[in-house]
């Protein structure tokens, strides 16, 4: 949880300080901060931010960011459950990283998330209820992608907490651990 409070005049880079998955939140329910076209400044305070984007309860913002931060936490899924769950085979799990990453590393049992396999999934090649954990490097990167396919409709979407190098710690001392 966030240990700092942000009100309509903190800066945008207070928020994201704050609360890092402010930005996924904003442009979630918003469509503020995901492109150029709907960026902002790390200097712009959030009440100039939802005033540029015609969003006029800041308020609700504010409420909506700091829930944001639980939905996150909720998504999150350890590496030893993501093992037990990959035995059982009741879930799918879907490499989000770089394909030069995957060749340095993989899960085995992973699945490379192609644009073409994301396309393919997104419309309707897999059930909404498919249960799906992302993985990437450190948690991030998968985190957007589940918060993504939720927003899509998937109903069963979990992000593996602290991603492959996580896992290379505690689950699979055989996998390597890189930097990027």
């Amino acid at each position: 949880m966030a240990t700092s409070t942000i009100t309509r005049s903190s800066a945008m880079q207070e928020v994201l300080q704050a609360y890092p998955g402010a930005q996924r939140a904003l442009f979630r329910r918003y469509h503020i901060g995901g492109c150029s076209s709907c960026g902002f400044q790390p200097a712009d305070t959030l009440e100039q931010v939802c005033a540029q984007h015609n969003v006029l309860d800041v308020e609700e913002v504010l409420e909506h960011i700091r829930k944001a931060e639980e939905l996150d936490r909720k998504l999150q899924i350890k590496p030893k459950e993501v093992t037990e769950l990959l035995r059982a085979q009741k879930i799918k799990l879907l490499d989000v990283r770089e394909d030069f990453e995957w060749e340095a590393a993989h899960i085995e049992g992973a699945q490379l998330l192609t644009q073409e396999l994301a396309h393919q999934i997104l419309h309707g090649a897999w059930p909404k209820d498919t249960a799906i954990v992302f993985h990437c490097h450190h948690g991030m990167r998968s985190l957007d992608a589940a918060a993504y396919f939720l927003g899509h409709g998937f109903t069963n979407v979990r992000s593996m907490d602290g991603g492959i190098d996580a896992w290379s710690r505690e689950v699979d001392h055989s996998v390597p651990r890189y930097r990027m």
